[in-house]
């Protein structure tokens, strides 16, 4: 048993027997291995690695493989919220359970191989497209890039996959932008008529999130990288120094940004109104 390996040790592939016997693996082998953990049987005749991401498994579990924003998610992409499972099932499939609670199928034919049980980052983000706003489908495509999964021959490729009436959302793409907050908030300030410069750097302040109308800092924060007391020491010296050079600086929460969006619209209005500082002194 030691000695057997499998035909490929990628966690998001799925061996049929044929295949394991084809590699050498026995019956008792093969039951040895579901018995100690180093296989999963998803279904009849189908086995994936012990490590597998539950994801990954619970696609496979019901025939299909991972989709939309349930793959991006896995692959470290920006989604607004993933409440339930995406799974891509081929339209022509037989014998696919319906979809339990929390599963939601996409059926549709896919490019990815039958062994493999994530369909490709194009393809989830095509469909990512059609199952989103359109405010988190931008910040999904603008992290895809920014992350360096897709260049912008993908960007393209993904828009002639989806219907005409998302085209818009091709132009509204930036792959500067860091965070997924940092996108939605920009398409708010784009909607309110700011002129917007995204990391942008100011002498003896740093690299900034947003300079909206060359004078209001915004920094999109998140618990994740703002947690600690010496970090809000060093947020609170760039403020400041900002300030000594003109520059106010609003830190939105990646919270409020992502819900409760119209609050924050509404103070980005009541901000912006007031002006730049000093303006009407």
């Amino acid at each position: 048993m030691a000695s057997l390996a499998l035909p490929d040790d990628d966690l998001d592939v799925v061996w049929t027997t044929r295949r394991l016997h084809a590699a050498g693996w026995s019956r008792r082998s093969l039951a040895r291995a579901v018995a100690d953990g180093t296989l999963v049987r998803v279904r009849q005749g189908r086995f994936v690695a012990a490590g597998a991401n539950g994801d990954i498994v619970a696609a496979a579990r019901v025939g299909g493989r991972l989709d939309c924003i349930s793959l991006l998610a896995l692959r470290g992409v920006f989604v607004h919220q993933r409440p339930d499972l995406h799974v891509q099932q081929d339209p022509l499939a037989s014998r696919r359970p319906p979809a339990p609670p929390g599963v939601v199928y996409h059926w549709r034919a896919s490019s990815a191989s039958k062994s493999r049980l994530g369909v490709d980052v194009v393809e989830a983000l095509a469909q990512a497209i059609r199952c989103q706003p359109p405010r988190s489908a931008v910040a999904t495509l603008d992290s895809a890039w920014h992350l360096g999964l897709v260049d912008e021959a993908d960007i393209d490729e993904v828009f002639t996959r989806v219907p005409r009436r998302f085209q818009v959302l091709r132009r509204l793409l930036d792959p500067r932008a860091e965070a997924g907050t940092e996108s939605i908030v920009r398409l708010v300030l784009r909607q309110l008529g700011c002129r917007i410069d995204l990391q942008v750097r100011i002498d003896g302040v740093g690299r900034v999130d947003l300079l909206v109308d060359g004078w209001l800092i915004v920094e999109c924060d998140s618990e994740k990288f703002h947690s600690t007391w010496h970090v809000h020491k060093k947020d609170r010296r760039r403020d400041m120094a900002a300030l000594e050079r003109g520059y106010a600086t609003l830190r939105l929460l990646a919270e409020d940004i992502l819900y409760h969006p119209d609050r924050v619209r509404a103070a980005l209005e009541r901000i912006l109104k007031h002006g730049a500082p000093g303006r009407n002194s």
